[in-house]
């Protein structure tokens, strides 16, 4: 085993959980949902707590797992989470009452995120997680960028596509989706992105003012 995996292994082993967050995460693989992992919603829990978010966005709730993530050292923001699976949605409202989070913290919204995120208020959020249709990442990019604030965070999880991203031989529809948002924002002048190994691949992107 090389150094290089062996370092991402602790990282990925590293990060402690709450209860709340273990059991939403064991829920998650047994209905078949590929939650965050334990280092990428490390790195939420901290984006949220240093940039003191008070309004986040998420499409893909899961049932909780990444919400529970951005909202556990962030006391002061609510969450409106988006969810096409409306058994899921009923899962992560269990979760987040398990979890103690008051129903005023939530905004639980089930629908394709397409539809609802032309009706969500511009600029209006400090962070907006895209965990979705990997087909649809452009799409969602698109309206994600619309609704964060200038000097927000926009965090796209599984940017590697399960190692395909990198590899040339993959040409899928999802895999070239993704390679295709990267090559956006890395020319863009309008964002600082950041791609980091968390995870299947974490990419963060700043909205620059103006």
């Amino acid at each position: 085993m090389s150094k290089i995996v062996r370092n991402w292994q602790f990282a990925e082993q590293y990060p402690a959980e709450t209860d709340a967050t273990i059991a939403a995460r064991r829920l998650s693989l047994e209905l078949g949902i590929e939650p965050v992992s334990r280092s990428v919603a490390a790195h939420l829990s901290g984006y949220a707590t240093v940039m003191q978010a008070r309004a986040i966005c998420e499409i893909g709730t899961g049932v909780g797992v990444s919400g529970l993530s951005l909202l556990r050292h962030a006391p002061q923001a609510t969450l409106t989470s988006i969810e096409i699976e409306p058994e899921h949605l009923r899962e992560a409202r269990a979760t987040f009452a398990n979890a103690g989070v008051a129903a005023s913290r939530l905004r639980l919204i089930e629908g394709d995120a397409r539809h609802v995120m032309p009706r969500l208020n511009l600029a209006a959020y400090d962070i907006v997680l895209v965990d979705a249709n990997p087909a649809q990442i452009l799409e969602h990019f698109e309206y994600a960028l619309g609704v964060v604030r200038p000097g927000g965070l926009v965090a796209v999880p599984s940017a590697f596509a399960h190692g395909r991203v990198p590899d040339p031989a993959s040409r899928d529809a999802e895999t070239q989706a993704m390679r295709d948002l990267l090559a956006i924002v890395a020319e863009s002048p309008a964002i600082a992105p950041a791609l980091s190994p968390a995870g299947d691949g974490l990419l963060t992107l700043v909205r620059l003012e103006g």
